[in-house]
């Protein structure tokens, strides 16, 4: 067996109970696990600094003095006060006590370090590491790594000297059998350093040069192998997944097209150029469309969707909710008008006695677009020739339910005579040998249907690029002119009075307003927070039915029939306030709300804040979103709520919310981490290099998309690892 492959109880220093918190706390289970956890920062271990310099706002110093007393304040307290001539501080230990004690004799001189702290008036270093000045084995005279660590592996003994150590005896074993995994030419040509000198500098760095040249070399190529796992996939799909060839525009398309009210913007025609180039080029589609809300992502997927119909077939869109397929179906209906193309509206829903000539519509082809939630992909439904599904809020259906969409594609036969392929009606379907064969080629064959995912999440280009890496992407980065731009204040809880009295106002002018609230029920733990039923026994005091105020309530624990029916009662104008959670984040479209109002604001994410504000702002009036913050609001917090009152720019949020919060997920509801494991590479501060490594990985499979050039053979052998799989995130099939 390996080295690189043993288990670490077996590593010198180790032994089963140490192994066990380093597998439980920092899943590190073998030793190559081990030379690849690396430090997160260095410490300067070089300079000596004087006891008269020293002050509790330093990270980390090293002195070195003459312990002129020691006191055993009790058997679990021990203080050491040293001299350096420069002047005296104590060294406190809690742990260790009595070998503390009996090594550090008076008029004995050490090397002390650690992070230094004021204590009643005296300036101390609790717990510092301690080294003769002569046999200092912790690498002086260098810059020393600091590991992420946890409490419980510092209590079992795995301290930040301990780990150095670790980190030295597994080198010395498994540098040895260490293989190189990037060719000479990448090597070359971005000057990268060999691998075994990257794990022995990044961990023990001979000076910052070799620290810098040994990050860059460790970082670049984990970029490089994400972004060639990515972009092979594509490569693979682009040439395995045949795609409908939709050549022509069709009357449908013109005729939606010129009976519009406004001109498209300069980005949604770029768009739609993209996606009409895909449709034509005889490969199946896999693109994700990305626009703020409210930039025009729906009259694309119309127009997309014209097209597939003007060339024969049957398109799809489908929402996550059925309000928001509701709301999709009659704002489509208007732009279909002037086209002569049969819409329907499919959701759980649909009665039986709706659903069985809507299903025949789909099955015949008469139903040429079809609207809804999941009910679409759901065995009863067949599709004559489904050409184009387009997935709205993509991130909120399951890789199973995209996937469905696949088995959905139209059944084609191949007619010798003319060379081409036709969709095969239903009724034909039973009839047909699996793998017909005619005349030694395959006569029939299942084509995918183009897929359009949408989001009106903004991602960061270097999320997008890891994400969504292995889809094309278009995005939509300029909104239509007249929307007039949503006035974002932020207020404490001491201004409710004057919010209410606006609100008030508002409504006298026949607006609506919403009310979001981060719980549904009040949280033991966390009695400061606004919930919704109480916001609802709230609102309801302050509007009061006798006034003639009507207040609905939206929330997750509803079943569906009661959540349908005050959405709509608010829709509909019935309701002038909803007070909800976010379930309306996503696609609640009611141009005569002007106000958002958002309690405890501070508990949501950047990203999410701005999807609550794109709720409003749809009409002609002038809309207004209001932050409402708890009296405990700490700084980052109030940071992010700052930034919200300062641009409406959702792409600038979401680089700022990813970069105070990390990647998180993307809708910036939860920190669910990323979809791989990075090790030292940043998705936040490396984006150049990322560029540059996706650069790198693209040039490659231009020239070898299979990677079977002899040059290319560890390029493979390092994919086939399966370390840079992503978790199914992305991808459609």
């Amino acid at each position: 067996m390996s080295e690189l492959g043993s288990d670490i109880q077996f590593l010198p220093g180790v032994g089963p109970k140490r192994a066990a918190l380093l597998k439980k706390e920092l899943e590190v289970n073998t030793l190559d696990d081990l030379i690849h956890f690396y430090p997160f920062r260095y410490i300067d271990r070089s300079s000596i600094t004087p006891i008269v310099s020293v002050t509790p706002d330093l990270a980390y110093v090293q002195v070195q003095g003459q312990v002129v007393s020691r006191n055993l304040i009790n058997i679990k307290h021990l203080s050491i006060i040293v001299d350096d001539g420069t002047g005296r501080m104590e060294m406190v230990f809690f742990k260790g006590v009595k070998w503390n004690f009996d090594r550090l004799a008076p008029g004995t001189t050490w090397l002390f370090f650690g992070k230094p702290q004021s204590f009643n008036g005296r300036i101390n270093i609790v717990h510092p590491e301690v080294d003769a000045p002569q046999q200092d084995t912790t690498a002086k005279g260098t810059l020393t790594g600091v590991y992420p660590s946890t409490e419980k592996l510092k209590a079992g003994g795995v301290t930040g000297k301990t780990m150095c150590k670790l980190q030295r005896a597994a080198l010395a074993l498994c540098l040895p059998e260490i293989q190189e995994s990037l060719p000479d030419y990448i090597l070359q040509k971005y000057s990268l350093p060999p691998l075994k000198w990257a794990l022995q500098n990044i961990h023990f760095p001979s000076d910052t040069g070799a620290l810098a040249a040994a990050s860059r070399r460790l970082k670049f190529e984990e970029l490089f192998y994400l972004q060639l796992s990515l972009l092979k996939q594509k490569y693979v799909r682009s040439r395995a997944s045949s795609g409908l060839v939709m050549q022509h525009v069709g009357p449908a398309f013109h005729a939606c097209y010129n009976a519009l009210p406004y001109s498209l913007t300069g980005a949604q025609q770029r768009v739609i150029k993209e996606i009409r180039a895909d449709l034509s080029g005889g490969s199946q589609m896999n693109r994700l469309l990305q626009g703020d809300v409210g930039s025009g992502k729906t009259m694309v997927a119309v127009l997309s969707c014209l097209i597939a119909i003007g060339n024969g077939y049957q398109a799809c869109i489908m929402a996550p909710t059925e309000v928001l397929a509701q709301q999709h179906f009659a704002n489509i209906q208007k732009y279909l008008a002037p086209t002569g193309v049969k819409c329907a509206l499919l959701t759980g829903s649909t009665t039986k006695k709706e659903r069985r000539p809507l299903l025949e519509g789909l099955a015949d082809g008469s139903v040429q677009l079809v609207v809804g939630t999941h009910a679409l992909i759901e065995e009863p439904v067949k599709y004559k020739a489904l050409g184009l599904a387009v997935i709205d809020e993509q991130h909120r259906f399951g890789v199973g339910q995209r996937a469905a969409l696949w088995q959905k594609g139209p059944l084609m036969r191949y007619e010798q005579g003319t060379g081409a392929w036709v969709p095969v009606s239903v009724s034909e379907r039973p009839a047909i040998p699996p793998g017909g064969v005619q005349g030694g080629r395959l006569s029939y064959q299942n084509v995918p249907p183009h897929i359009l995912v949408m989001t009106a999440t903004p991602i960061p280009r270097t999320l997008a690029m890891t994400f969504y890496g292995d889809l094309d992407l278009s995005v939509i980065d300029e909104m239509p002119p007249g929307r007039k731009p949503v006035q974002t204040m932020l207020i404490g809880q001491n201004r409710l009075p004057a919010m209410y009295r606006f609100m008030k106002e508002e409504i006298a002018k026949g607006r609506q307003v919403f009310v979001v609230y981060p719980m549904i029920f009040i949280n033991e733990k966390m009695e400061d927070i606004s919930n919704v039923e109480a916001g609802y026994e709230e609102i309801v005091k302050a509007f009061p039915l006798e006034d003639g105020y009507k207040v609905a309530i939206v929330h997750g624990q509803q079943n569906n029939e009661q959540k349908l029916f005050n959405m709509k009662a608010f829709v509909e104008g019935r309701a002038q306030i909803l007070v909800s959670t976010t379930v309306i984040e996503v696609g609640v479209d009611v141009p005569n709300a002007s106000v958002m109002v958002i309690r405890s604001a501070q508990r949501f994410g950047l990203s999410q804040l701005h999807q609550l504000r794109g709720r409003v702002g749809r009409g002609a009036e002038k809309s207004y979103c209001i932050l409402v913050r708890d009296p405990k609001t700490g700084k980052d917090a109030m940071e992010r709520l700052e930034l919200m009152c300062a641009t409406e720019d959702g792409f600038e949020i979401a680089e700022k919310d990813m970069k105070m919060r990390g990647p998180g997920d993307l809708e910036g509801t939860q920190q669910s981490g990323m979809p791989i494991e990075l090790h030292i590479a940043s998705l936040i501060k490396d984006g150049a290099m990322l560029e540059e490594a996706r650069s790198c990985a693209g040039k490659v499979l231009d020239a070898d998309p299979g990677l079977a050039h002899p040059r290319n053979a560890m390029l493979l052998r390092e994919l086939r690892k399966g370390k840079y799989d992503l978790k199914d995130y992305s991808q459609i099939s």
